[in-house]
C-alpha cells in the first residue's frame, strides 16, 4: 500500500510539471513496481512453503521467479513505453522511486527483525 501511495504521489507531482499525461506515465512505472514486487511476495511465500519439502525446490522456486519479474518488468516497460508511447523519464522514475521504497522499507523491516 505504501508503494502505491508513493506512487500517486509522484503521481500527483509530474501532473502539476507535465499534466496528465506525465501523471499517467509516473503512476504506471509505480504500477510497474508493485506487481513486481507482488509477485516477489507471492515468490517468497511458495518458497517457505516448499521448503518444508525440499530446499532444492525452494531455491528453484526463487530462482524462477526472478527470472519472471524480470522478464514481466521488460514486457510492462516494453508496452508501456513502446505500444502506449508513455513518456519514458516519467515512467522509469515512478519506478525507480517507488522500488526504492520498497527496498528501503525491506532493510528497514529486516534491521527490526534482528
Amino acid at each position: 500500500m505504501l508503494q502505491l501511495g508513493i506512487g500517486l504521489a509522484i503521481a500527483a507531482g509530474f501532473f502539476l510539471k507535465d499534466g496528465s499525461w506525465g501523471a499517467i506515465s509516473a503512476f504506471y512505472g509505480g504500477l510497474v513496481s508493485v506487481a513486481s514486487t507482488t509477485m516477489l511476495s507471492r515468490g517468497i511465500n511458495r518458497a517457505g512453503r516448499a521448503a518444508e519439502k525440499s530446499a532444492q525446490t525452494s531455491q528453484a522456486i526463487l530462482y524462477l521467479g526472478a527470472v519472471v519479474r524480470f522478464v514481466l518488468v521488460l514486457a510492462l516497460f516494453g508496452i508501456g513505453l513502446g505500444v502506449l508511447k508513455l513518456a519514458a523519464l516519467a515512467v522509469i522514475i515512478g519506478f525507480v522511486v517507488t522500488q526504492l521504497v520498497f527496498v528501503l522499507m525491506a532493510g528497514r523491516q529486516g534491521r527490526e527483525a534482528q
